[in-house]
Order: C-alpha cells, then structure tokens, then sequence
C-alpha cells in the first residue's frame, strides 16, 4: 500500500459512510470502523459531544463517567473559560447588539458577519463548554439565518446571543418565540414586511416546515399562519414590535390550533399558535430526527428517535433531557463510526488534537481558517437557504474536498500557515513523550494521540512510504530524517479513514 492508496482509501471510507454502506465486508476493502476507531465509550461520546477530544478533555471525562461528564458540562457557567474569553474580547461585535453594531459599522458592513463567524471557530477550538457549543451549533443550524445575508448586517450577532445561545440548555418553545420576534428572523423571512392587506407567506411556510411540524401542512395552512403572524414587526429604531394596525383579523385553524383571532390579542393569539408548533408531535419527531442525524448516525435509528419524542414532550420542549437521554442511550453507544466530520469539524478537530492555541494577540488565524472555510463550503452561518448546513457525509464526500484537508492538515502540522497559531515548542514530542524504537511504533503512537486507536497495519505502511521507511525500521532521535518527515507523517495520520470519522 501506499501514501496515494491510503488517501483513495480515506476518500472511499468517507463515500460509503456517506451512503451507510458497512465497512465489513469485503474485508479486503476496508476496515470496520470500530477497528479504524475502536471501542471506548468515552472517546465516542467526545467525538461526537464535543468539537474533537483533546487528552485533558479525555482524562476529565474518565475520571468522572459519561454521567458526571453530562452533569458537568450541562452547567457550563460553573466551567472556566478564560483562555477562550480572551479571544472573544478580540471579536467585540460577535455578540454586539443592532444598536452597537448600527454605531459602530457604516450600513451592510460585513464586519460583525466575519466577527461571527471567527468567534464560532474560536469558541468549537477552544472553549471548555464543549457541550454547549456543540448545542449552539446545532441549534442556529436549525433555526438558520445566513450570515452574511441581506438585511441583517446589524442583528445577526445579536440574535446569536439572544435567542441561539440563551436557550440552547433551555426550552426549544422559548428559543423558537424569541426567534420568531427576533429583527434578524424577521427580516431574513420577509416577516417584518408582511402586512394585513399583504401577508407574507415566507416566514409562516418555513415556520412550519424547517422550525417546527414539517410537511405536513397544507396551503390553506399556511395562508392562515402568514394571516395571524401579521403584525409581527420590525420598528424604526430596528428593533422588535408588534403592529396591531397591521395583524389581520379572523378566526384560523391551522394544525390543530384554533383561534377566534380577535380585534384585539393578535400577538398573544401568534405566540399561542408559535407555542402550539413547538409543543406538537411532528415537531417533536422532527427534533429528535435532527439530533440523532447530528450527534448518532446519518440514518437516525428510529427507536432513539421515538424515546426522544418521548422525553421531548414528557419535559415540554426542554432541550437538556432529550440530550441526556440520546447520549446515554444504547443506539448513541452502538454508533461508533457512523458519522464522518464536515470540514469545519475536520479543521477545529485537528486544532484541538494538534493542541494548537490562539494567537497571542490579534485574529490572524482565525482570519486565515475562516478563509480556508469559505473556501471548503463550510463556514459558519455561510449557508444561503433558510434550512441550514446538510449534515450528512454524502454531502462532504469528494476527491477535492478532501484534498483540501489534506493540505489543511499539513499546514497545521508544519506550522506553515496560519503561522499565527501558538504550537507546542516541540510538536513531536508534545504529541510522542517517548520516542519508541521503530517507526511502525511511532505510527501507531501518534495515532494513539490524534485519533484514539492505532491504524490498521496497511494504513500504517502507507503513512511511512512518504519518508520511505517500514514499519519495522528502527527509530533513534538521531535520525537525521525524522525532524524532516515529522510534518508529513502526522498530517498523514489525520489525512487517514480514522481522523475523518466522528
């Protein structure tokens, strides 16, 4: 085998998990993806519950059990975070609300976009909440607004904050009302310009069809929604206000929501029918569909998914119950291999698995990984579509793609670019305390560190053809080969099918 075989090899392990093919058989074509990550609980439940384990992350969670790990990071606010503060105390306007923003930026700046965008990165690299930022991701993937996108330049950060991130351990019901009088929501669904002489249907149909039931709805559904919504707006000073001039009155049955939708009361009477969609069934199945296509498999086992309807609705919309009962489930356990990472998890995981830290000053990398994301299609908020990021390997799977993490991972390991990232003075060594005596051993002890278990034999043999050694050829730190070959070696053991499975 060699280097070029191990990358086809990692192309088509991405393929067929992409199209949930086995990996078993035949056994000449690939590894089964317990073998290429093996079996430990722990190391699965932070590969998937987190942006990628990190050894202080690992030895954490063995000491308190997945339970006392969930307990923990289900209280992020009891969890220091102040290394990755002090990044975010570089991104002002990630978090900025529309009046700071409108002060700050010249009108449809994209400045408080990029800000976003590169606190994300920031926050999945670095942050010690893990769990939460994993649940923000989920939940502004779900409740999508693009950024950048038109009209939105001066409250998509703030929506970040007040709806995303103040709800995502608290009721999807809360997030989803907040969301639905939030300016950004309402001006990227063409809310804020409906009108009772003119509804606009836009926000009402992805009201019902990407947030909340589905599509099971029918057009004189939403007709009725677009007509109760109305009044739902946008003010001069570009904040949330509700228009009672501009609600259309008039009884509606919408889902099993009735409402005499009176002269007076339309907010109330909108709000009642968000809570509704929220606290409906479909909905419930829908969210747990999501989350098991995000944290479980790329076909959700249905019989996690009816558990967590179950929990959803038992707990009224309460979103830390339903993740509690996924990650302790035994499908959650069963699913070892069976989600690969998009490019934004590719890159952040490396960072962390490489022990990469900011910049000491200043936003350089990220500038620099950013860039590298809009690039790969896979920058945060940088979908255009209401539904958000797919999340599903099918999508990520391709030749070039893949040749992209490639040379990420290189840059990474070499340290050539972003060069602003601070690296361990030794990256082998931080990586390989102890030199072993063969090169197949070094191999096999990197991918220890990176990945959690050793390569299959073959892949081991392809990741030393690059420095023409085998695995049986002896180590010694005089080597003078060894500093040279270090960059590609490990790059090529990120490059392998196992770093490319979550």
């Amino acid at each position: 085998m060699t280097r070029r075989t191990l990358l086809a090899g990692s192309v088509a392990t991405v393929a067929l998990a992409a199209t949930g093919l086995a990996l078993a058989e035949p056994a000449a074509a690939a590894p089964r993806t317990t073998d290429l990550l093996g079996n430990d609980p722990i190391a699965h439940l932070l590969r998937r519950a987190t942006f990628g384990p990190t050894p202080e992350s690992l030895a954490e969670a063995r000491k308190l059990g997945v339970n006392g790990w969930l307990d923990r990071q289900f209280a992020p606010a009891k969890i220091d975070d102040a290394v990755c503060d002090r990044v975010l105390a570089r991104l002002p306007l990630a978090g900025a609300s529309g009046e700071t923003v409108r002060a700050k930026l010249s009108k449809h700046s994209y400045e408080a976009f990029g800000q976003l965008g590169r606190a994300a990165i920031a926050r999945a690299a670095w942050s010690n909440r893990q769990l939460f930022e994993s649940s923000v991701a989920f939940w502004a993937n779900h409740l999508h607004i693009a950024a950048p996108s038109s009209g939105v330049w001066d409250t998509r950060a703030d929506y970040d904050v007040k709806v995303i991130r103040k709800h995502a351990f608290g009721k999807f019901a809360d997030m989803l009302k907040d969301s639905a009088r939030h300016p950004a929501m309402l001006t990227y669904l063409d809310q804020r310009s409906s009108t009772k002489a003119h509804p606009n249907e836009n926000y009402a149909r992805e009201l019902m069809e990407l947030h909340t039931v589905g599509m099971i709805y029918s057009e004189a559904d939403v007709l009725a929604a677009a007509r109760l919504l109305t009044g739902m707006t946008v003010n001069k000073a570009g904040g949330y206000a509700y228009d009672a001039a501009k609600h259309a009155t008039g009884s509606v049955s919408i889902l099993g929501f009735q409402h005499a939708n009176a002269s007076t009361g339309g907010e109330a009477a909108a709000l009642a029918f968000i809570d509704h969609l929220a606290r409906h069934r479909a909905t419930a199945e829908r969210v747990a569909r999501k989350l098991c296509l995000r944290f479980v498999a790329d076909e959700a086992p249905q019989s996690l998914v009816t558990k967590l309807v179950k929990v959803y609705l038992d707990n009224d919309t309460a979103i830390v119950p339903v993740l509690r009962a996924l990650f302790t489930s035994p499908e959650f356990a069963a699913s070892i291999g069976q989600k690969t990472r998009t490019p934004f998890e590719d890159l952040v995981a490396t960072v962390r698995a490489l022990g990469l830290g900011p910049d000491a000053d200043g936003v350089k990398s990220l500038d620099a990984l950013y860039n590298n994301l809009v690039d790969a299609g896979n920058a945060p908020f940088r979908w255009s579509p209401p539904n958000g990021f797919p999340d599903v390997a099918a999508v990520w799977a391709s030749p070039s793609a893949f040749l992209m993490r490639c040379n990420l991972h290189l840059n990474l390991a070499a340290g050539w670019y972003p060069k602003q990232l601070t690296r361990p003075a030794d990256l082998l060594k931080s990586l390989v305390p102890v030199l072993p005596a063969t090169y197949g051993a070094l191999i096999d002890a990197l991918a220890t560190r990176l990945i959690g278990a050793k390569l299959p034999a073959a892949h081991t043999a392809a990741v030393l053809s690059v420095a023409e050694k085998l695995p049986t050829s002896p180590l010694t730190a005089k080597d003078k080969s060894l500093s040279g070959a270090t960059p590609y070696l490990i790059a090529l053991v990120l490059d392998s099918p196992s770093f490319q499975l979550r």
